[in-house]
This record gives C-alpha cells, sequence and structure tokens, in this order.
C-alpha cells in the first residue's frame, strides 16, 4: 500500500487541505446558510467540518463514500449539533423560526445521496429488495413473485439489507 487514507483524502498538507476546501467549502457553506440562516454560524460550520475531517482524516476510505458524500455526513452533524444547542438558547430560537420553509429540502437532498451511496455498498440481492419494497413501496408478494423467490426468503434478504445498510452507513460517518 502506497499511501495513508488520509494521505490520499489530501487533508494532511495545507496545500492539499486548501485545495479540497476550496473544491467543497463553498458547497458546504451554502448547505449550513440554507439550514441555519446565519452567516456565522454557516461559517463555523464549515469551519468545524474540515476540523473534524482532519481529525478523522484516517478513517476516511474512498471505496466507502466518496469525499464529497463523507464531508457532507459530517456536515449534516455538525448542523445537528448546532440546532441543539440553539434550541436551548431563547435568542438564538427566534432565528431559527424565521428560517424559510424550503431550508430542510437540501437536508433531504443529503440524506438521499447518503443512502443513495450506502445502497451501492450493500450487495444486489439486498439491494434490489430494499429499493423494492420500502423506496417504491411494492408488497412483498409481488416481489418475491417477481423475483423467483419465497416471501420468507425476501423477508430474509430485507432483514439483512436493512443491517448491511446500516453498516454502510455508519462507516459513511453517519450517526444513526
Amino acid at each position: 500500500m502506497g499511501g495513508s487514507a488520509s494521505g490520499g483524502l489530501g487533508l494532511t498538507g495545507e496545500h492539499a487541505l486548501r485545495a479540497v476546501y476550496n473544491a467543497h467549502g463553498p458547497e458546504l457553506y451554502r448547505f449550513a446558510m440554507r439550514q441555519l440562516n446565519d452567516d456565522g454560524a454557516a461559517q463555523d460550520v464549515v469551519q468545524e467540518v474540515f476540523l473534524r475531517a482532519w481529525r478523522a482524516a484516517e478513517r476516511f476510505d474512498p471505496e466507502v463514500a466518496s469525499l464529497r458524500v463523507w464531508l457532507f455526513a459530517i456536515a449534516r452533524n455538525v448542523i445537528v449539533d448546532e440546532m441543539r444547542r440553539r434550541s436551548v438558547r431563547p435568542a438564538t430560537r427566534l432565528a431559527l423560526a424565521e428560517e424559510p420553509a424550503e431550508a430542510g429540502f437540501d437536508d433531504r437532498r443529503v440524506n438521499a445521496w447518503l443512502v443513495e451511496e450506502a445502497l451501492r455498498r450493500i450487495s444486489p440481492e439486498h439491494r434490489v429488495c430494499l429499493v423494492e419494497t420500502h423506496l417504491r413501496g411494492r408488497p412483498y408478494a409481488e416481489v418475491a413473485a417477481e423475483l423467483g423467490i419465497p416471501v420468507g426468503t425476501l423477508r430474509t434478504r430485507l432483514f439483512y439489507g436493512l443491517r448491511a445498510l446500516r453498516v454502510a452507513m455508519e462507516e459513511m460517518g453517519v450517526e444513526l
């Protein structure tokens, strides 16, 4: 093996870290700004994202998730932490009440990216069962018949598929 995961991540040197920041920082800032509706807090979120990424660089695995997905997962966790902090400070609670209604859209979008990335990491047999039943809402009997397997086998694949999906998301840094 030629280098560490953190070397491949590009968060070990100042020049490389700056390149990663330039590539992803503005998008992370816009995401945080839409969620928090506060310029200072959004800047703090981006700073915290890169601090956490730098500290955890050795845990980043490009075979599990892309750098972008990993950074957005960290951002999501930092924003949740910030929103929890705000909920106990009355002066800031007012700012949250003024948050635009469409702010949650990007959170759903990031969650969708995270689930999609995690689904890519599980076996095709588990993935098709989860997508058809949980995401498309199709009846078990219909999906089982289409796949040519008993309903009991479908249920088993769903059980282990959900378990594998949870592991994949945890490996990506998503707190469940």
